[in-house]
């Protein structure tokens, strides 16, 4: 299972379909802090997470994932507009395990997703 930190209608309906053309499971969770809860209590093989959107508060969820033994080793994959270089910097910095581009993580999620299962 994936689970999938995101709010943006758009993309979350685009991870929905690829998941659904891969076979592959995910879930959603919009509300920042319950993320840590669910990965403990579900497992995902990734946690993916809109960089874009501060509302998610990925920054912080991230280090705290990056910061409980129990949840640092699941594989993070985060994805934001190219431009957004200080958000690229501070995802590196909390600990995410890979940052994409907004245009290349929708061209490679089938792939992302079949990795994750």
């Amino acid at each position: 299972m994936v689970l999938c930190v995101v709010d943006d209608l758009l993309f979350a309906s685009k991870i929905g379909a690829a998941a659904k053309a891969v076979q592959a499971t995910v879930a959603f969770e919009k509300d920042a802090s319950r993320v840590v809860e669910r990965v403990k209590a579900e497992h995902p093989s990734l946690v993916i997470f809109d960089l874009d959107t501060s509302r998610l508060r990925a920054l912080e969820t991230i280090a705290a994932l990056k910061a409980d033994p129990s949840t640092a080793a699941v594989p993070t994959l985060g994805y934001v507009s190219h431009v957004q270089t200080e958000r690229i910097a501070a995802a590196r910095s909390a600990g995410i395990g890979e940052v994409l581009a907004r245009s290349a993580f929708a061209t490679q999620l089938g792939e992302i997703l079949t990795r994750g299962v």
